[in-house]
């Protein structure tokens, strides 16, 4: 089952999401400009590994059909954020875990997205990643700590900023979890302080999705 659902997420954003199936073949006949990306392909990664990144590619283009028409090729920039060279506007976030694949487009500017699978590992690194309140919050529930997990990797990726400090910096307000809803999320800088909304919905077989859009409350 290749693409599973593309939805209008606001006026202008799309988000894509693909239940991965594919052989690697089928997913390289599928990716337009294969010249192109077998420049950039993750040589020796593990099989699985690569059908994920064919497929957030291949995701991101179905999705610029819907918005753009004009050609463009994915790359990445310094700090791992892709982009179409072609359209600099255009906000882009690829996101893959297990069998799920997640991409999200915005003409309007920088966007975030992440997917993961609700697993243990989470709540044994929480330490690393969340502030005492947060913890405090997440109590024995795996699913909201991957949902923070996958929620901050969302705030981290639409400021494509290096070196911030999850615990510190990206921080949520506690929240009850239900199967979709939307987070409140602060951005903490040495100058400034922004505030954002984070959406999140369950997905089958204990997956959870979070995605952000460019809007953005300066405090």
């Amino acid at each position: 089952m290749p693409l599973h659902s593309i939805t209008p997420v606001s006026q202008t954003a799309l988000l894509g999401l693909w239940q991965l199936t594919e052989p690697l073949p089928a997913l390289w006949e599928l990716l337009p400009a294969q010249q192109h990306y077998l420049a950039y392909y993750p040589d020796g990664r593990d099989e699985t590994r690569a059908r994920q990144w064919l497929a957030g590619r291949v995701l991101a283009h179905q999705l610029l059909q819907e918005v753009n028409d004009a050609p463009a090729m994915l790359r990445n920039d310094p700090n791992g954020r892709p982009y179409f060279p072609e359209l600099p506007g255009l906000g882009v976030s690829l996101s893959h875990s297990g069998e799920w694949v997640a991409a999200l487009l915005d003409p309007r500017g920088a966007v975030g997205t992440d997917i993961e699978l609700i697993r243990a590992k989470a709540q044994k690194l929480a330490s690393r990643f969340l502030s005492e309140t947060e913890r405090a919050d997440a109590g024995d529930d795996a699913a909201k700590y991957s949902l923070y997990w996958s929620a901050k990797e969302t705030l981290y990726k639409l400021h494509s900023r290096r070196g911030l400090v999850f615990k510190e910096q990206l921080l949520l307000d506690p929240f009850g979890l239900r199967e979709a809803g939307v987070l409140t999320g602060h951005l903490l800088l040495e100058k400034s302080r922004s505030q954002h909304q984070i959406f999140y919905q369950r997905l089958p077989q204990d997956y959870v999705l979070t995605y952000a859009l460019g809007e953005i409350v300066n405090l």
